[in-house]
This record gives structure tokens, C-alpha cells and sequence, in this order.
């Protein structure tokens, strides 16, 4: 699914659009080559994209059927797309903790027992012992990782970026980058995924302060 975005005027949908078409450098991760960005594009309506779209524009769309066996429709709404080389870059994109603090799957129960077989073959390949339940707890985190992981184990070498403001006073944002490392750490702890570093080490992160990013003249 492509879903056009309006021209965003607050938090981090207005943050990443301007970041990704002004000012992408503040988006580039250290250690990693540069990503080209495919969304959001002002010339493409600011478009997010999701389930086979998301795949069809990172040129994966062979994967669109292992896809659906794996979760069902109404997936992830991708904040941003990018490829490095081949390798595809998918972006989770937060201007404030609550954003972080996502509320457990809304899923009817035929999708909610899909999502629940997904993180449990994650959890199984990760060596996760006694999991919580990540259809309860920060259930868009868990989320995203899984489908860092289901990439990897398709043969991608996917990447998993995390853009998480600073300084953004109107949502009452973070305003140190500490803030951030330690709700990404509380994360993976109660995920069970701090032992997980074959693949975590594939998430990367970048903390772009809003003061640098020009906003158009009106």
C-alpha cells in the first residue's frame, strides 16, 4: 500500500520530510556507506509505503507472497525507505518518548495469532529464553525488529535506523540523546534482546537535532 502524507507542520513527520529532501547527511548513520532515499519524496506526495509496496519500491517485490505467510496486511507503515547499494534501509522515525511508548497490536484475532507465530519463530532464532509477550510490550519496536529479522532470513542484507529527534520543545522532545538511549535500552531488555547482537548489530540509530534542520520560508 502507498500512502500519500500531508506536507508535515509538527513532530516527526515534519522532521523527516524536511531531513530526508533538505538535509539527508543528518540521517547517515557513522560506519555505513550512503543511503539513497526513496521516502518520503516531496516529488512522490511525501508517500510512506507498507506490505508489498514497501518491497515493490525497495525492488524486493519477489518477496511479496514469503511476505504474507509471514504477517498479515496492514503491516508496518515505513517512515522512510532508503537502499544502500542493493540493501535496503527501513526507518522507524520519533520526536518524543510518548511516540515510543506504543500500545499493545490493535490485530483481530486471525491476524493477532499470525503476528504472535512471527515473534515466536524471531524469539526461537534469537535464543530468547521464557519471551515476553510482544504483542503487549512495546509492540511497534518489537515490530520493526521482526522485520529486520524476516529480511535477514530471506538472504537481504536489510538495516534497521532509528531517527529519533532532538530539541523538538512544541512535542516536548528530548532534548539529550541520553533520553533516548535509555528508552531503546529498556526496550531491548524487556524484549530479551540484549544478547541478540548477530542481529542487532544491523539496527543503527542517528539523533538529529531539530535546530539544524532549515524550515522553509512561508
Amino acid at each position: 500500500m502507498r500512502v500519500i502524507q500531508p506536507k508535515g507542520n509538527r513532530g516527526s513527520l515534519k522532521w523527516l520530510q524536511l531531513a530526508v529532501n533538505e538535509t539527508p547527511h543528518l540521517l547517515q548513520p557513522a560506519g555505513l556507506p550512503q543511503i539513497a532515499w526513496l521516502s518520503p519524496l516531496a516529488s512522490d506526495d511525501y508517500a510512506e509505503y507498507r506490505d508489498g509496496a514497501f518491497l515493490e519500491r525497495l525492488g524486493l517485490a519477489h518477496l511479496t507472497a514469503p511476505l504474507k505467510e509471514f504477517w498479515p496486511q496492514r503491516g508496518p507503515q515505513w517512515d522512510a525507505l532508503g537502499t544502500i547499494g542493493s540493501a535496503p534501509v527501513l526507518v522507524e522515525a520519533k520526536a518524543h518518548v510518548r511516540e515510543f511508548l506504543s500500545p499493545a497490536t490493535q490485530a483481530g484475532p486471525e491476524s493477532r495469532a499470525q503476528i504472535a507465530t512471527a515473534f515466536g519463530m524471531v524469539q526461537a532464532d534469537l535464543g530468547i529464553a521464557a519471551p515476553c509477550d510482544w504483542t503487549r510490550i512495546y509492540y511497534q519496536y518489537a515490530n520493526r525488529v521482526a522485520f529486520l529479522w524476516w529480511l535477514r532470513s530471506q538472504g537481504i542484507d536489510a538495516k534497521l535506523l532509528f531517527v529519533s529527534f532532538l530539541n523538538d520543545t512544541e512535542m516536548n522532545g528530548p532534548a539529550a540523546g541520553e533520553t533516548w538511549d535509555a528508552m531503546f535500552a529498556a526496550a531491548n531488555y524487556a524484549l530479551g534482546l540484549t544478547g541478540a547482537k548477530d542481529l542487532m548489530r544491523h539496527v543503527h540509530h542517528v539523533m538529529p537535532d531539530v535546530m539544524t534542520i532549515p524550515e522553509p520560508v512561508a
